[in-house]
Order: C-alpha cells, then structure tokens, then sequence
C-alpha cells in the first residue's frame, strides 16, 4: 500500500519515517521528496507498506498526529495520473475536432476575410 505523508517537519529524513511506520508493520521503503534546487525537503514523504491492513491501521494512527510541532497528513496515495484518465475506458480523454467546422486558417488581427 502506497501511502502519502504530508506536513512533515523539514528536519525529518527517511529513518523518522521508517520508525514511526514500523510500529504498524513492515516499511517496504519511506521517500521523502526533495526540491532540487535548495536540497531541503519540501514537507511530504511516500511510504509503502507491503501489507495493505497494516498501511490502514498506520493511516488511523498517525492522521493528525503532532510530531515536533506539525501535525502530519497520512492518506492513502493516489496515482500522479488518476485525474486525467476517462472512468469508463481507463484511457486519457482524447480532444477531437467537431466534423462540421470549417477549419479558416489565421489571417491576423485587422485584415478582412474574403
């Protein structure tokens, strides 16, 4: 189970992550996300826990808890692209041109059609 961790203190690496989700169960691996440009983090993590009952009682129990005067964010994770894609096909929502425009090709600002 992917799970998100928000609001994180900046001082964190991944072995805070890996001991407060390890009381829950076992941490596949714990990611905090870094800008790339100051090389601070940038307040989110993911965890992965590889049974999903034990990456749900972590979500209970760490949900609003206050570490170091934060409150974290734990949720379950939601795919980058879950947004975009079309519920019915699981394919990415395609534009189309109507059939019955007649395409006029850009004639600039001021100048009359003929």
């Amino acid at each position: 189970m992917d799970i998100y961790v928000g609001s994180i203190p900046f001082k964190w690496k991944e072995s805070n992550l890996n001991e407060i989700f390890g009381e829950f169960g076992e941490v596949t691996s714990a990611k905090i996300v870094i800008d790339k440009f100051t090389r601070q983090n940038k307040g989110f993590a993911f965890v992965e826990m590889p049974n999903e009952d034990q990456g749900k009682a972590a979500i209970k129990g760490l949900n609003g808890k206050e570490f170091e005067e934060r409150k974290i964010v734990v949720n379950q994770s939601i795919p980058n692209n879950a947004g975009s894609l079309d519920k019915d096909s699981k394919k990415k929502k395609v534009y189309t041109k109507p059939e019955n425009k007649e395409w006029k090709p850009f004639m600039g600002i001021g100048k009359k059609r003929k």
